[in-house]
């Protein structure tokens, strides 16, 4: 298949770019580059996928329209995957403008440029975010998510609604998958995994928030990009039912481990993994951030017959396994 992916220098794209090319596909990505966290690791994600035929990259924004244009008309995919985004709850405190320019500009500019092209199905990357503080647990995607506790969740809110908009009005297939704490090899910089495990090999403390008392559904990554493999050839029909609309070819499908992990495990996972032992620097809760989340992947199971099982300790030893790599080529070593 011909396939149009954006963020394919992001975290998650890189990997899932890797998977489709090493299937045979044509992959076209499309990447910002932006700077909010280190342009050289997205640099060398880049630099890798350029060593896999079938693979076409441009480097600009989504919401240069002009640009956008020019590289969906050449690529003619026959399926849309679209990452990019600018994410992180905790930058979003900081520089706002960019989650609406990023997330609901460049979604809309997206949805704009393929909406009369034959796509089979397009994938809509949203988050776990949206859900906010629900008590309701664990998260269905037919829960209210009218309550989003940071920008950044507003935004991809926003995105899920303007995606189903463009299926009801063009009969655009739009699967919306709400991606739960992805880790893994190649993670990002900002991500609780990457800095935790930075600052243990530093000896300096981490930043645990609300005491620890938080818990997350952690992803491993190999696992997200075997669900959004699974979910490909299945576009949605309008239909009623469990994340589907009645009035649309959309649908909305939970991608996490299912079974949420307190942040103290989480950080024993990682003391393991490196050898080492933290020191915790104990805060309140951080501005927008939720205390807990929980995916219930029934509808992607129903759906693909797939359920993500990477245990917690296997996926952090596989990042740390990386960092290690990661740092000793960067220093030369």
């Amino acid at each position: 298949m011909r396939i149009l992916m954006t963020g394919t220098a992001g975290f998650i794209g890189f990997h899932l770019a890797l998977r489709l090319l090493a299937e045979g596909h044509d992959v076209t990505g499309i990447d910002g580059m932006t700077s909010y966290y280190d342009i050289a690791l997205k640099q060398a994600r880049h630099a890798r996928l350029r060593e896999c035929p079938g693979f076409t990259c441009h480097e600009f924004m989504l919401e240069d329209s002009g640009a956008l244009a020019r590289a969906c008309r050449a690529a003619r995919p026959d399926i849309v995957i679209h990452l990019a985004a600018q994410a992180g709850v905790r930058y979003s405190l900081e520089n706002p403008g960019a989650y609406v320019s990023a997330n609901v500009v460049g979604t809309h500019n997206l949805l704009e440029q393929v909406k009369d092209l034959p796509v089979r199905h397009f994938i809509l990357a949203s988050t776990s975010s949206v859900y906010g503080a629900s008590l309701e647990i664990p998260f269905a995607e037919d829960l209210p998510c009218n309550q989003p506790l940071s920008l950044y969740a507003a935004t991809k809110k926003a995105c899920e609604g303007i995606g189903h908009s463009y299926a009801h009005l063009h009969g655009l297939p739009i699967t919306a998958c709400r991606f739960f704490t992805v880790y893994g090899p190649w993670g990002r910089p900002d991500m609780a995994l990457f800095r935790f495990t930075r600052n243990i090999f530093a000896g300096l403390p981490i930043d645990v928030y609300n005491g620890g008392d938080m818990q997350r559904d952690f992803t491993y990554v190999d696992d997200l990009v075997e669900a959004v493999c699974r979910l490909l050839p299945l576009p949605p029909a309008t239909q009623a039912g469990h994340g589907a609309s009645p009035v649309a070819p959309y649908r909305v499908v939970n991608v996490g481990g299912g079974q949420p992990v307190g942040l103290r495990d989480f950080i024993t996972a990682i003391e393991r993994a490196t050898g080492r032992e933290a020191i915790c620097n104990m805060l309140p809760m951080q501005r927008g951030d939720v205390p807990r989340s929980w995916a219930d992947c029934t509808v992607l199971e129903q759906l693909t017959g797939f359920h993500p099982a990477t245990p917690l300790q296997a996926g952090v030893d596989a990042f740390v396994a990386w960092y290690r790599q990661w740092y000793r080529a960067a220093d030369g070593a």
